[in-house]
């Protein structure tokens, strides 16, 4: 009883967060910054910790890495915000410097394989900086509220499919990844999702301010699928180096990208979704 007081509690805090920082975007980006870089910084570190059985970076490699990992979500946020062609450019620099700078210091680090040492940094902020930073473009394009009605449908998709998981998953999905997923659990997801869109729609459709059913219930589907995948993903890059939780710091739940593993395969399919399938909302 009390982990089960602790996970939901944990992922009650982590929800409030992130509500409140697309809430609150209408007044004051400062929750935002703070919230979702936030996410970066300990996903980058829980990156570190669990390649750290393959070969160990030094904690100015780390350092610069997180600086980087928020640089780029920094500079994408500028970029849309940017009143001016000038003020728009400047989301260049954090990326121009973080590449400068951590292929500079990797000069002074001879007892390392160079490109090894590369690779990690650098798909670190791809895997998780970078799909974090995309939220700005979804941001641009839409209201805030569609983007907190994204989160809305990732969070039905875990609760559906691993309560009807939970319940009824016989049929094992992807095995060799991940042998307590099923394809009842999916389709539970799946299930939620759907619904969520018809409730978005026909309840809320004054709040999230979105009218076509259409455009939620593509929403919906879009994120049912890729939160497949970003489980699947994670649960790969875990099994390759031997853990079962990326980190501990969200008790019941693991580490942050335990938590955020949908969002990193949503985010990137969901503004796809937005520029080629949805054009009209933008």
């Amino acid at each position: 009883m009390i982990n089960v007081m602790k996970r939901i509690l944990s992922g009650a805090i982590y929800i409030a967060l992130i509500v409140g920082a697309i809430l609150l975007l209408d007044n004051s980006p400062v929750m935002y910054l703070l919230v979702f870089p936030l996410l970066i910084v300990l996903g980058i570190g829980e990156m570190v910790t669990m390649a750290k059985n393959d070969a160990a970076q030094s904690w100015l490699v780390n350092v610069i890495d997180m600086l980087g990992g928020v640089g780029l979500f920094v500079a994408f946020y500028m970029h849309y915000e940017g009143e001016t062609m000038q003020s728009r450019a400047l989301w260049l620099l954090p990326v121009a410097f973080y590449v400068i700078i951590r292929c500079i210091v990797q000069l002074y680090r001879p007892q390392q394989n160079a490109l090894h040492s590369l690779e990690r940094s650098f798909f670190s902020l791809g895997y998780v900086a970078l799909p974090v930073s995309l939220l700005n473009c979804i941001m641009s394009i839409t209201a805030p509220r569609l983007l907190l009605g994204m989160f809305i449908f990732i969070w039905l998709y875990d609760t559906g499919a691993y309560c009807v998981g939970m319940l009824l998953g016989r049929h094992r999905l992807f095995e060799r990844i991940s042998p307590k997923k099923s394809w009842e659990g999916v389709i539970g997801g799946v299930a939620a999702c759907i619904a969520g869109a018809y409730a978005t729609h026909y309840w809320f459709d004054e709040f999230f301010q979105v009218p076509e059913l259409a455009t939620w219930v593509g929403l919906s589907v879009v994120v049912a699928v890729f939160a497949t995948f970003g489980d699947l993903v994670e649960s790969l890059i875990k099994r390759s180096v031997g853990v079962k939780d990326s980190g501990s710091i969200l008790p019941g739940h693991g580490g942050i990208l335990d938590r955020i593993d949908s969002l990193l395969q949503v985010a990137p399919a969901v503004l796809i979704y937005l520029l080629l399938i949805v054009p009209n909302i933008h």
